[in-house]
């Protein structure tokens, strides 16, 4: 999968219920610090609507109409303040963060645990301040190792004619970093490029942090609705975080799976089962009365403006018989791709096999058998037939 999206946040947030309602994965969940020391690694998806409904045909890979693309979720350990110094476990978690391509900071609007995540009476913390302390972390993390051979790094840039972005690059490229990360970062600051080695400590900085938002965007997930007060919930909400209930998901999915309820995770409601008990309905109604306040448990929501609107994503589905919709097997619509919002069927080509796109003629647009060339911009929900030499 080329889409990986990381869970980060403090200890007891609610990061590996996230995560175990985004990939139904088993993960030890304790109200206790550091319940997550090893990152999880696990496959979430992003819902989209599949094309075969518009086609009036049944491809068997959606669920009624919807269609779920897998992608890459990393649970990481609970980050305190100062973890770019190596408090906790600070430096296992900002390693972790390096191959995710955005971060969900995920929130308790509880206000039940306090900034280094220890359990306190709920709503006696005020969640705003967990806010912008997992920007900073990551700043600094990054400054520090931009800072740890600077002088000599930007001497060497001055004295051999060595490229800048590609030098940045190179010293970041553990976190992730590009030279386009790079390149666009130094257009917006306008630091002075020909004097690196004079660059101040809060200029580095400010770089680290301009490359933090370009390679590492996040969007916050205010977690724990259920037991939040609804004046937290507000004003997070100002701040753009999602409102989420990772338990309530948890609970629907497994519902779902036991077939207690039909649940498609991003829904408003769910269809229970005729036969439950008082118990099970009860617990339900509770569920289904904060579904309706917010449009289901967030979770799903969460995931997808991660990657649709956070990462710009589009998907497509390459087939080889453009008139059936079918791989050479007779598979419908087998496969989606998520591609970055201007892709190129040439771009597709090159993501399904490397010979493929060295080898690319053109391509076909399956709806209309209209012929596409390198250039043309694909569009979300776009079939596709890949025309390639041998």
């Amino acid at each position: 999968m080329s889409v990986s999206i990381a869970l980060a946040g403090k200890p007891n947030c609610g990061k590996s219920t996230f995560f175990k309602a985004a990939t139904l994965a088993n993960v030890e969940i304790a109200n206790y610090p550091f319940t997550t020391i090893d990152a999880n690694h696990g496959v979430a998806y992003v819902r989209t609507t599949c094309p075969c409904r518009e086609l009036k045909l049944n491809c068997g890979n959606c669920r009624d109409g919807v269609r779920f693309v897998p992608i890459g979720m990393i649970d990481v350990a609970g980050l305190v303040p100062d973890a770019h110094k190596g408090r906790g476990l600070g430096n296992a978690f900002l390693d972790n963060l390096r191959q995710a391509k955005a971060i969900i900071h995920v929130i308790d609007a509880s206000g039940g645990t306090d900034i280094e995540g220890a359990p306190v009476p709920v709503g006696s913390h005020n969640p705003l301040e967990d806010i912008k302390f997992l920007e900073h972390e990551i700043t600094m993390w990054l400054s520090g190792i931009l800072k740890r051979n600077w002088e000599r790094l930007s001497r060497k840039v001055q004295a051999e004619g060595l490229k800048l972005e590609e030098t940045i690059a190179g010293q970041l490229e553990g976190a992730g970093i590009t030279e386009a990360h790079v390149k666009t970062a130094l257009t917006r600051l306008k630091l002075p490029r020909d004097k690196p080695h004079m660059w101040t400590d809060e200029q580095i900085i400010e770089l680290s942090d301009m490359l933090r938002a370009e390679s590492k965007p996040l969007i916050f997930a205010a977690n724990k609705i259920d037991v939040a007060s609804q004046e937290n919930i507000e004003r997070l909400s100002k701040v753009g975080a999602i409102p989420i209930s990772a338990a309530a998901e948890v609970a629907l999915r497994l519902a779902d799976k036991t077939g207690a309820i039909k649940y498609i995770p991003g829904d408003a409601d769910f269809v229970e089962s005729p036969n439950l008990s008082g118990v099970q309905k009860e617990a339900l109604a509770k569920m289904r009365t904060l579904m309706k306040k917010y449009g289901g448990t967030g979770i799903q929501k969460c995931i997808n403006e991660t990657v649709f609107k956070l990462l710009d994503l589009i998907v497509v589905y390459p087939v080889e018989d453009e008139n059936r919709f079918t791989d050479k097997k007779g598979n419908m619509l087998p496969d989606a791709f998520l591609l970055k919002r201007g892709s190129t069927p040439k771009d597709l080509a090159f993501m399904i096999h490397t010979d493929i796109g060295k080898g690319f003629l053109y391509a076909v647009d399956a709806r209309t058998k209209m012929r596409l060339g390198e250039k043309h911009e694909l569009k979300n929900g776009d079939i596709v037939k890949i025309v390639a030499v041998k």
